[in-house]
This record gives structure tokens, sequence and C-alpha cells, in this order.
């Protein structure tokens, strides 16, 4: 029987960081294969409406990339040839195009639960006709349907929000993918053969077990070391299915089982995994960054403790509405709440505070990522309020 790995928390940390892409150095002008390099480490890219910096999906490829033209997004989301689509993958988020038929198990699995989407049955036709509405229009948001299509008793009429909700389950099950946002962020619905690839579309549909075992393969890719726990959440699989694809990823050699210091369940470890020596990052991360979403595998990898307020009331808040982690090196060293304030032309920092661990140089480094997103973001200038430890020295660096 073979000996099973040790990992230093450290190492964990490296592996981690260097499958997410952090390991790549710097590029001076990101291109399409850049992109497409970027989205393979991270897997998914979660979708989330609040713009108080910027999109959610946009800052992952920004912390990894640098500045890049946004533009590279909605080519890859939108344009031929298509390379990511959006689905429930994680949560709402891009997913590889290709995942399309790994997904038809959860799309089926929506369609069987018909009982749950109850307003399906609540207005006969209503699912046809949207279908048939889409057909015939192409691409539409759900406003663009409702302002041109009868409303009146003498036609087949219906109520909208039922409609809305119906479009949604259209989705899941589907029937209909997402073309596309519109400059409001309103979902553009479309047929899937006019969306997906027609090579992908005719891809044989994996049994729910392959399917399971492809999913984990990947989150096994993207975390680089992982446990069971952590694997499961990337794809927001159950732990049964988790732990079935894991055996099976163990048994062809694929995964690894390891110990890491520190931690008290088994860790997994990707057999393709990079172990670089030194991880030279220096980023902010999103909320909903792969590397910090799951935050009880942030808490045990960087001692990070961390929690998104959004929803909290603001006089109960710890540290602000939307606080990025700092990423230096391999570790977590401050965290900072940050705001867009477009019509001024500023990229305002809340709140500014210091981890434990942050080294000496943490305000300048933190100051030059800050002018960094700015200019990407369009912003003239960097102002700092003053709230929390970091916020004299980071702002005597900016002003």
């Amino acid at each position: 029987m073979t000996a099973v790995q040790s990992l230093s928390l450290a190492q964990a940390r490296r592996i981690a960081l260097a499958a997410q892409g952090f390991a790549d150095p710097p590029h001076e002008r990101p291109t399409m294969r850049t992109f497409q390099r970027t989205l393979e480490r991270t897997g998914v890219l979660q979708v989330d409406s609040v713009n108080v910096l910027q999109r959610a999906h946009y800052m992952p490829l920004y912390s990894r990339m640098g500045p890049y033209d946004v533009d590279l997004l909605r080519r890859a989301s939108e344009t031929r040839p298509r390379r990511m689509v959006e689905y429930w993958a994680h949560v709402q988020a891009f997913m590889p195009v290709e995942l399309w038929p790994v997904m038809r198990h959860r799309m089926e699995h929506h369609r069987e639960r018909r009982g749950k989407w109850s307003i399906v049955e609540a207005e006969p036709g209503l699912e046809e006709n949207l279908l048939a509405e889409i057909r015939e229009r192409g691409a539409s948001t759900a406003r663009e349907l409702d302002a041109g299509l009868p409303r009146t008793k003498e036609h087949w009429g219906w109520n909208w929000s039922n409609a809305r909700r119906v479009l949604d389950w259209l989705y899941t099950t589907g029937d209909l993918a997402i073309a596309g946002r519109n400059g409001q962020f309103e979902i553009r619905y479309d047929l899937p053969e006019r969306v997906i690839p027609a090579a992908v579309l005719a891809l044989p549909t994996p049994t729910p077990e392959e399917a399971h075992l492809e999913l984990v393969r990947r989150a096994a890719r993207s975390h680089g070391v992982a446990t069971i726990q952590d694997l499961r959440d990337y794809y927001r699989m159950s732990v049964v299915d988790t732990a079935r694809a894991v055996a099976t990823l163990v048994e062809s050699g694929e995964l690894e089982q390891v110990t890491v210091d520190g931690w008290r369940r088994p860790a997994y470890l990707h057999t393709q995994a990079r172990l670089p020596r030194r991880i030279r990052a220096r980023a902010l991360l999103s909320p909903f960054d792969p590397v910090v979403w799951e935050r009880a595998r942030t808490e045990a990898l960087f001692d990070f403790f961390y929690r998104i307020e959004i929803y909290v009331p603001a006089d109960k808040r710890v540290h602000g509405y939307y606080v990025l982690p700092f990423l230096l090196g391999d570790r977590i060293v401050a965290r900072v709440d940050l705001k867009a304030e477009r019509r001024s032309g500023r990229l305002v920092v809340k709140a500014a505070y210091a981890e434990p661990v942050a080294p000496s140089e943490t305000a300048a480094e933190l100051a030059a990522e800050l002018r960094r997103l700015a200019g990407w973001l369009g912003l003239d200038d960097v102002t700092v309020e003053p709230r929390g430890d970091l916020a004299p020295a980071l702002s005597a660096l900016v002003d």
C-alpha cells in the first residue's frame, strides 16, 4: 500500500493558487488565447448583478490576467465560435460551452420536478407560446416579449409574472439557452440550436455517473488540492455523488489522497497539479472568486475569515458592503471595501484593513494595485476614506 503524501499548508496554498492561474507570468496584452486559458483554469465564472465595483464575472479574469478588454468576454459568450455559455453550473455562471451535454442530467432533473414549477401548468399554452415567439423573433429579453405579445382576453393573454417564471424554467430544462445580456444586464433567451455549436449539441448525453465524474475531475483540476466538501461545492453536487466520483478518480490514478497540515479531513491532489516554489501574485479577489467563494476552504487555506456583508444592515457590517480580499504572494494580507463612483471618476476605498500576516510592503503593493484597477475601470483617481487600520498608510500613498 502506497504511503499517503503529506503537504504543508504553504504547499497546499501554492498548489491551489497555481491551479487557478496565479503562477502565470503577467500578461502585457491579454488575448483570446489568454482568456481561454484562464477560463480553463477557473472552470466557471459566477454571474452576479451587483455592480458597485464591476460585475462578478469580469473580476476573476482581471485578477489573473490584469487589465484586459472586457469585449473578450462578450465575444467568448455571444459570438462564433462560442466558447462559453451561462447555466446553473456553480450557481448562475458562465461555463465552457462543451459542458452543455454534461449538464443535461441537471436539465432532466428540473424537468422531472415540474411539480415544483406548478406555474407551468397554471396557464395552459404559455410554455408553447413563449417557445414559438422566441423561435420566430430570435433572441429576446423578457421585457421585449412582454412589450410585443398580445395581452387581451380575445387572444391568449397571460400573466406576466408567470411568463417570466416559465422562461426561467425553460432555461433550467435546456429548452432555452442564454444568448447574451443587454446593457441593462437583462437575459436574452434563445433556442439552444442558435446558441450552442452544432457539434456540441450533437455530443452524446453522459449518464449521471459519467457527468458527476467529469464535473469532479474539472473541480479537482481547478482546485489542485481539495477535500470532498471543496470538490462538491465547485459544481454544487451532492456529497454522495462527489465521494463516488472521487473514489473512481483515485482508483484510476487521476487523484491521489493526501494529508494537509491542519486539515482534519482527507484531501485529494490532482496528479497534474503544479507545486511552484513561489507564487508572486498581487491581486484583488472578488467575493465571487473561486479562490474565496467557499468560505471554509478560504479559512483552511489562508487562515482568513471572510463573509460577504452585502445583505447585512449597514450598522451591523464589520468590514463594509463590497469587501475584496487582497492576495499578495501566496497569502491574503488585507481586505478593502471598494466602490466605483463612475460619475466622479473615482475608485473609493471605503475601508482598508490589514491582516496579521501582512508584510511591511502591503500598503505600497495595495496602492499600486488600486491604481491599476482604477485605470482598468476607466476611473481617474483613487481616494481613501479614514476607516480601517490600513487606511492612513494607504491614503498617504495614493493621495
